[in-house]
């Protein structure tokens, strides 16, 4: 098996030369204000857009600045990866911009629309039952059979440093952030964010965001140690169905974070109706776990300069009509 090099953590630096190779490939997604939200806070939020990146999500800042470190044989060779959705999508569109092949590993229950988009970018899809199988066993041992190089989602320090430009963009944008808060699932995000926010605005706390039924990161740093937990019971942010931290995001985590706090699959509906009713974008249940968290966390963000990723505005359309009307 071939493994891209992730021993070796992630620095502010790696951030940095990550957002030269994605210029002019990813997009400088916009940030967005709402006066209505602010004037409910009680504080100014910035909203950086990542639904509105390439594939829909901030996953494609990662994936192809891993990908692009590949030399021509591994090219050739190609990538696989695990993912429920966004991740998958990115490793395909990301591929193909590169011109090499993909193979994704996703939930036989991963949404139709992603596992759709994931086959139309032009990878290919194998499925497993997340209840009985493990998905990072499944995907080493095919990486070995077939000579691919492993792109793991989140604990990979390309994949990381890429995730880190969505903050490090906000920040050249909307300096002197008092607060910035990410949803985490594999905490990529939540570790890329981290760097870029403590190398150009130190005084920023940054909270990572989980769903109630899935809060092993909040567990791990509560804890000290990394904590696994039994596989989540359902929640609509199907992109956070995380069992644990990796060593490299938790490292981080741990040493650069504020904090994670949780959020209801009833505050994200919320979350997701204000962003459709007051700002007019789609927002995906876990993108919407930031906002969520910045208004049920119970912290004090008064008169405080809020930022907020938005991560990802993958629907499926029938189901996200019933969120908003229910």
């Amino acid at each position: 098996m071939n493994v891209l090099p992730d021993l070796i953590a992630p620095t502010a630096h790696d951030v940095v030369e990550a957002a030269h190779k994605l210029k002019g490939v990813a997009h400088r997604t916009p940030v967005l204000r709402s006066s209505s939200i602010d004037e409910m806070l009680g504080a100014q939020l910035f909203f950086k857009c990542e639904n509105l990146q390439r594939t829909g999500a901030f996953k494609f800042r990662g994936a192809f600045n891993a990908l692009a470190q590949l030399d021509a044989d591994q090219r050739e060779r190609g990538v696989i990866t695990f993912s429920a959705g966004n991740h998958a999508q990115a490793i395909a569109l990301a591929a193909r911009l590169l011109d090499m092949p993909a193979l994704v590993l996703m939930p036989d229950n991963a949404p139709t629309a992603k596992m759709a988009a994931t086959r139309e970018y032009g990878a290919q899809v194998l499925t497993y039952d997340p209840a009985a199988e493990d998905r990072e066993i499944i995907c080493q041992r095919l990486a070995l059979e077939r000579g691919m190089v492993l792109i793991a989602p989140s604990e990979n320090r390309h994949v990381i440093a890429g995730q880190g430009t969505a903050a490090l963009e906000l920040l050249e944008e909307v300096p002197r952030l008092d607060y910035l808060f990410v949803g985490v699932g594999g905490g990529g995000l939540l570790a890329g964010s981290l760097l870029a926010t403590k190398a150009v605005a130190p005084l920023c706390r940054v909270y990572g965001v989980e769903p109630e039924v899935a809060n092993d990161g909040q567990q791990s740093l509560r804890a000290g140690h990394i904590v696994r937990i039994p596989l989540p019971r359902s929640t609509i942010a199907d992109g956070a169905l995380a069992q644990a931290l990796g060593p490299m995001v938790f490292d981080i985590a741990q040493r650069e974070a504020e904090g994670i706090v949780t959020a209801s699959d009833e505050q994200l509906v919320q979350a997701m109706r204000f962003f459709a009713e007051r700002m007019k974008i789609v927002v995906e249940p876990t993108g919407a776990l930031a906002l969520a968290g910045a208004r049920h966390a119970g912290l004090d963000i008064r008169g405080s300069r809020v930022g907020i990723i938005i991560s990802g505005g993958n629907v499926d359309l029938p189901r996200y009509a019933r969120f908003l009307a229910d």
